[in-house]
């Protein structure tokens, strides 16, 4: 007699794990995006870049960083529009297309605009073409620690008190400050960046001001250029798409949308430039004279073969030269501006000429 073994279903695929890194214009999100690629150890990542925009600086940012594995196609970019509002159109053909490859990706990283508002995007994970086949490992949240500590996106209560006496009626809405908590309370993680330029005093502040602004316990681990061990970052297991309740939102009594109206971003075309320091200097003038949040993109510098990567928070500015320009484009710069909404583009423009 002779007997068979009962047939065995087969395993259920894993999902596969994808982690949001969030945070504000500047905070340092590719920055640390570049370090987990430089640690991936052979893991295969993807990356999903969504800019405010339609130049991906960030993403040109990672195909240059010289990470041996990390391959081009697995860089995704999503230009002009935060993904926050472009779910439906963007990402989720995105997402599919990225698990449907021969070889998918072992984790995904998405990295948001500094503008859009985590939540929307974690509700999307609820979809059902995607639901079972990924889930939200956790939501980090990179914070430009000087910008914090100098009260970039805080009001003064005082001033606001004294407004609001005067004229009961006036609208104090800050939108710099809501997009700042909203990308707060969706954190698993909260990365304080930049604390190379901070004293422990204002880093001590900043993390006090953090845990009172988030309901719930997060670990807060502090940074310089973004490095943190992807050991901390990966693998947290939050599944945040059934957590978002725990996630409160300043939109969620509108239904998790959210515009833009208060933000603008245009994209200068710059000459080529005869010294890459009074470049940086005359960008810092320029950003602090009409207000900017953001700058970044490339120039050609004079006699340099290299092109010139710059980043700019308000009127703190970084660069370096980081990869060969084509030979015989033309040696002309692009770069993004952002700011809150009214920015005088003609005469922004005309004042990067004059660099």
């Amino acid at each position: 007699m002779t007997t068979t073994s009962p047939s065995r279903a087969p395993a259920a695929r894993a999902k596969v794990p994808v982690t949001v890194i969030t945070g504000f214009l500047g905070a340092g999100k590719t920055t640390l995006l570049r370090h987990v690629l430089s640690q991936a150890r052979g893991r295969r990542i993807a990356i999903v870049v969504n800019e405010f925009g339609t130049l991906g600086i960030d993403g040109e940012t990672l195909r240059s960083c010289g990470v041996e594995g990390c391959r081009e196609e697995d860089i995704v970019e999503l230009t002009n529009g935060c993904l926050c509002c472009t779910v439906a159109d963007d990402f989720l053909p995105t997402m599919e297309a990225l698990l449907d490859r021969a070889d998918p990706p072992e984790h995904i990283v998405i990295e948001t605009s500094g503008l859009a508002l985590p939540k929307p995007l974690l509700k999307a994970f609820g979809w059902p073409t995607v639901r079972t086949r990924m889930t939200v490992d956790g939501v980090i949240t990179v914070v430009d620690g000087p910008a914090v500590a100098a009260g970039r996106f805080a009001d003064d209560p005082d001033e606001i008190a004294r407004q609001r006496q005067a004229d009961p009626s006036l609208d104090h809405d800050n939108p710099l400050a809501e997009v700042y908590e909203d990308q707060l309370l969706s954190a698993d993680m909260v990365v304080i960046n930049k604390t190379d330029l901070m004293t422990p005093e204002q880093i001590a502040m900043v993390e006090r001001e953090i845990r009172a602004e988030i309901p719930r316990a997060v670990k807060i681990v502090h940074a310089v250029d973004g490095q943190v061990d992807p050991v901390v970052l990966l693998g947290m297991d939050a599944a945040a798409e059934d957590d978002l309740s725990a996630r409160p939102s300043h939109h969620d009594a509108e239904g998790g949308e959210h515009e833009h109206d208060d933000f603008e971003s245009f994209v200068a075309t710059i000459p080529e430039q005869a010294s890459a320091d009074a470049f940086v200097t005359h960008l810092a003038h320029v950003a602090e004279k009409y207000d900017i949040l953001r700058m970044k993109g490339f120039a050609a510098v004079r006699g340099k073969p290299m092109r010139l990567a710059v980043q700019g928070v308000g009127s703190r500015f970084r660069h370096q030269f980081d990869r060969p320009l084509p030979d015989g484009a033309p040696r002309t710069g692009s770069l993004v501006i952002i700011g809150q909404k009214g920015l005088p583009c003609a005469a922004i423009e005309a004042d990067l000429q004059q660099a």
